[in-house]
């Protein structure tokens, strides 16, 4: 037999076998001292129906297989401490780990939200001045920092437009939502109880304001806009879009989860937009991705300030304290003050950054983002031709129609080259799209050979599409049926029978 043939797996590569799989009767990693106190029954102390009746189905292992089985898991797992995380749309990039050791110093860490305000003046006066920063990065009146993530920034911003309309006498049911929006976007406003309308592009990748014309109407309770949108495109008619919509009495809704490309260049609240939200775990250094932790502080203009979440922090003169009184507010979205140990960070990010270093991450992002788009433009669709701002959209539509290889199988074969893939298939409006965000942090060195890899991938669907389309083919699971996985996963070991 050949060495190839006879060698083991990589550790991390091929068929990680379960924890079960490594058990083996009687083995075990540790052992307690004996009891110092009397043994009791165990039945003295729970009633039946909590006891077991049969002893639990562990493995049976020793204390450095247990090491070696996680630090292998571990090694196998992808993310921004790892290798390029390109996620077009969610910013995934390297966060300082100063904020971390910030965010658990014991003054902050050990903080509970039932102590009294006067024991956490130091917690409300950061939360306070937080507040500050980001109505000076969006250019808004004031903001609450109680949302828990962005999509519950969104409806926070939505109940407001409601109770806005509704002190105005006036019953509108209708939210208008770009073709090229997120996805949350149009979740959140059905969930706020508004009927959603489509409004779409035009030839640049901008709203079409002919289309935005059209559909306002006094039923129309606003846009909600991300700008840049999804496709990484500012949109130069933001100053036609709000007239157009401030004419007819709706509001504006900015949605934060771009804002990378231009905080300290562009302040939403001064094109026009009245009610902002800010992603702190995409943007503010927090690590985002794996179901949390976010935080999706709402800002508002100085007309929809009153609707605000309570409590907001003041300061008098000479303490900080949380106000209730504020009888038009929408009331709280969220137990306590939101999520602040993200808040913490994000604050300890901006204190280290200050306004030039914020400004730079945006110039730096939307530099990455121009020099990456033109390498892929060498060799995949470029659908907007013009200057993008911190992500960008290429499609694999030549692929496709020349060579059968389809987006996704050039994201899977990217895998076996070490790199995560980036968003595919969205924004929907681009078939075949790959939207790629490479952020401020990656070197030029990382983003030179994440474009030879995906040249490399595109001469591979020309010339081996059949090894294309069967990728990946060096991780530890290969290409899964989606629609199985999706719908019936199967994550839980169960004992054979």
């Amino acid at each position: 037999m050949t060495r190839q043939e006879t060698a083991p797996p990589r550790p991390g590569r091929g068929t990680e076998p379960l924890i079960f799989e490594l058990s083996s009767p009687g083995r075990i990693a540790y052992s307690l001292p004996a009891l110092d106190v009397p043994d009791r029954p165990v039945d003295s102390l729970l009633p039946p129906s909590a006891l077991r009746t049969r002893p639990p189905e562990l493995p049976e292992v020793s204390e450095v297989d247990v090491v070696r089985h996680f630090t292998r898991l571990s090694q196998i797992q992808h993310g921004v401490d790892i290798g390029f995380y390109p996620l077009g749309s969610c910013t995934m990039k390297y966060n300082p780990k100063v904020n971390e050791d910030a965010a658990a110093l014991p003054g902050f860490a050990g903080v509970h939200p039932y102590f009294p305000e006067e024991v956490v003046q130091g917690a409300l006066e950061l939360l306070y001045h937080m507040e500050k920063y980001l109505c000076e990065i969006g250019g808004v009146s004031r903001v609450s920092l109680q949302p828990a993530a962005g999509a519950h920034g969104e409806l926070t911003g939505l109940l407001m437009f409601r109770a806005y309309h509704e002190d105005r006498g006036e019953h509108r049911t209708k939210v208008l939502i770009p073709d090229s929006a997120h996805g949350t976007n149009p979740a959140s406003a059905v969930v706020c109880g508004y009927e959603t309308v489509e409004v779409p592009s035009d030839s640049r990748g901008g709203v079409d304001l002919d289309a935005l014309r059209r559909l306002m109407a006094p039923d129309v309770a606003g846009l909600m806009l991300t700008n840049p949108n999804t496709l990484g495109l500012f949109d130069e008619n933001m100053h036609a879009i709000a007239e157009i919509v401030h004419e007819a009495g709706g509001l504006l809704y900015y949605d934060g989860a771009n804002a990378n490309a231009i905080m300290g260049v562009a302040r939403p609240g001064d094109t026009g937009f009245d009610v902002v939200h800010f992603n702190l775990h995409k943007t503010f250094s927090t690590p985002h991705g794996g179901g949390g932790p976010g935080s999706g502080p709402v800002g508002a203009t100085r007309e929809l300030e009153p609707y605000l979440p309570v409590p907001l922090v003041d300061f008098d003169g000479r303490r900080y304290r949380l106000v209730y009184d504020r009888p038009k507010s929408i009331g709280r979205v969220k137990s306590f003050y939101g999520n602040f140990l993200v808040v913490v960070k994000a604050y300890a990010y901006i204190r280290s950054m200050g306004p030039d270093g914020l400004r730079q991450v945006s110039e730096d992002a939307v530099l990455a983002a121009n020099y990456l788009m033109r390498k892929l433009a060498e060799h995949f669709h470029l659908p907007y031709d013009r200057h993008c701002k911190h992500e960008f959209v290429v499609s694999g539509v030549w692929q496709k129609e020349r060579h059968g290889v389809r987006t996704l199988d050039m994201a899977k074969r990217l895998l076996d080259y070490g790199f995560h893939a980036p968003t595919v298939y969205f924004p929907l409006i681009v078939p075949e799209c790959f939207m790629v965000e490479p952020t401020e942090t990656e070197s030029r060195e990382t983003l030179d050979a994440f474009a030879r890899v995906m040249a490399h991938i595109a001469e591979e669907a020309r010339q081996q599409p059949d090894l294309v389309k069967a990728a990946p083919h060096t991780t530890p699971v290969k290409r899964l049926d989606e629609a199985l996985a999706a719908r019936k996963p199967n994550v839980r070991w169960q004992p054979e029978t």
